[in-house]
């Protein structure tokens, strides 16, 4: 059930799932970090990234927990296996997805680069992401400095923005004229086709992982949270894809 809450209504809305008899909810953009202070606990990870995509009500408390995570990481696991330890990765954005992605790219071992329009934002997750996992390589980059070099010279590119998805601006043409073969490209938008990042940098040679595999598995996260029940994984693939 698809609930749109504007940005001054997040705490009241929050508060009201348990008045509602909701047993949770998820949290998309943009109030995965907004729902924090109307929250009774967060969960490790949620804590760690700043940002909660999952809800759980329990026992009249809200929990905040972030399956984007896991749910990021094993979808990359499953293509690139542990192949990417010590390689050079570059993620664009800072906000609640990318939160969750650079804490799951330093736990694969990902030497990481923060690219994004706000420096303050970008030099933050960096810093964020170097002190929630100790021994972890993260340095940033404004975008207006992000050049064709710097895309040619990582084995990984992810996109955690929300550009591309629904005609919401473009993807910078450094990502989509660079990249080749050789380099893994991620974009977490998730969309039944493949986005133009995804589609060109196919073109291009380059290996694509498209964000519904993410959105899945997170969501089968998130359902065995709020269900204690094992998530039918196929089920929600086949529900993701054709409906």
């Amino acid at each position: 059930m698809p609930l749109r809450v504007r940005d001054e209504d997040v705490g009241a809305a929050v508060k009201g799932l348990a008045a509602l008899g909701f047993r949770g909810a998820n949290v998309t953009i943009p109030h995965k970090g907004a729902v924090l202070p109307y929250l009774d606990r967060v969960d490790g990870d949620a804590a760690l990234a700043e940002a909660v995509n999952t809800i759980v009500v329990e026992g009249g408390e809200l929990l905040g927990y972030n399956t984007d995570v896991e749910g990021f990481r094993g979808a990359l696991v499953d293509v690139c296996g542990d192949s990417l330890r010590g390689a050079p990765g570059l993620l664009l954005g800072a906000g609640g997805a990318a939160r969750a992605t650079a804490l799951a790219l330093a736990r694969l071992g990902v030497d990481l680069t923060v690219v994004n329009r706000t420096a303050a934002a970008a030099e933050r997750l960096a810093a964020l992401t170097a002190a929630a996992v100790p021994g972890s390589a993260c340095r940033w980059l404004p975008l207006e400095a992000l050049t064709a070099a710097h895309v040619a010279a990582q084995r990984l590119v992810v996109n955690a923005t929300a550009l591309g998805m629904n005609g919401a601006g473009k993807v910078p043409a450094q990502l989509t004229d660079t990249v080749t073969v050789g380099q893994v490209v991620v974009d977490v938008v998730y969309a039944r086709s493949e986005t133009d990042l995804l589609a060109r940098a196919r073109a291009r040679g380059a290996t694509v992982i498209g964000g519904l595999e993410m959105l899945v598995r997170q969501a089968a996260a998130a359902f065995e949270l709020w269900t204690a029940t094992s998530a039918p994984l196929d089920v929600m693939r086949d529900a993701a894809r054709y409906r």
